[in-house]
């Protein structure tokens, strides 16, 4: 059992490289928490799949800092995902999850956005457009359908089957179709052998694309850069909301992180005693 799952893990390694584009630190912070989770925890054979008892291995790394746990952990839980998806039945016990602060990626500027679309084919062009201006999710991305897009609004099917239209900008308007004349996909937006193409490989054209610029950029910090750039410019916080395809505004307000700046503007615009002593 240990070779094979020591061949599996290199599998994993390599995939994580080539199909997401990990970078080699990553890699690095994979490959020892994997490792030092097989060497702890229990392994049992059972009758349709093989357990993972993390429960040894928790309580190894109990004495750091709840960030760090949840870390490694998701490494684990990734590597099992993979081992499940290729045919290997993992079930893991103890897999409870451990509750960190929420934390959010960085948005990326407006100028290092445009400086990598310099240097973009169409499709890799318009994925990052899309994504940019109608703060898509990966997901949405991946299943919106020619017959989601009229002349202004884009129709998104978001979690839990919710629908919301997004205004679709002109220029986003133009190239997408400049993009059909030369892609003529059938039923999807982006396709590939007449499926539509995956997340996966969604993701790999946006990290490709700010290598170019020697940036490391995920598709969620473009939703995020979309939603901090409307509310920094004053857009309502509940129309964001909607627009985000968010449950609740307090979803939002985390989501974006709206600086103390732009607090205080908003709070001296809105008070009725905020200016009284002028």
């Amino acid at each position: 059992m240990k070779k094979l799952l020591d061949r599996q893990r290199i599998a994993f390694l390599e995939f994580l490289e080539s199909f997401k584009g990990y970078s080699d630190l990553t890699l690095e912070s994979y490959d020892a928490s994997i490792k030092e989770a097989l060497a702890c925890i229990e392994i049992l054979q059972e009758e349709e799949h093989t357990l993972f008892n993390l429960m040894p291995y928790r309580i190894k790394i109990a004495h750091l800092n709840a960030k760090t746990i949840s870390k490694k952990l998701s490494a684990i839980r990734s590597f099992v995902e993979y081992l499940n998806d290729n045919g290997f039945f993992v079930v893991l016990k103890a897999d409870s999850s451990v509750k960190i602060a929420k934390t959010l990626p960085k948005p990326i500027s407006h100028e290092h956005i445009m400086q990598a679309l310099e240097h973009t084919q169409v499709e890799e062009r318009l994925v990052v457009v899309m994504l940019y201006t109608l703060g898509l999710r990966i997901s949405e991305l991946a299943n919106m359908k020619i017959s989601d897009i009229s002349a202004e609004w884009v129709r998104v099917i978001g979690k839990g089957n919710k629908q919301r239209d997004i205004p679709l900008l002109a220029g986003t308007k133009a190239l997408i179709e400049s993009y059909l004349q030369s892609s003529t996909p059938k039923k999807f937006l982006f396709e590939k052998n007449r499926g539509k193409l995956s997340e996966n490989s969604l993701r790999y054209i946006v990290i490709k694309v700010f290598e170019r610029v020697a940036l490391k950029v995920t598709p969620h910090q473009l939703r995020h850069s979309y939603a901090t750039a409307l509310l920094n410019s004053g857009a309502p916080i509940v129309d964001v909301s909607e627009l985000l395809g968010h449950s609740s505004m307090a979803t939002t307000q985390i989501y974006t992180k709206l600086g103390s700046a732009l607090k205080q503007q908003n709070y001296s615009k809105a008070h009725p005693l905020c200016g009284a002593g002028e």
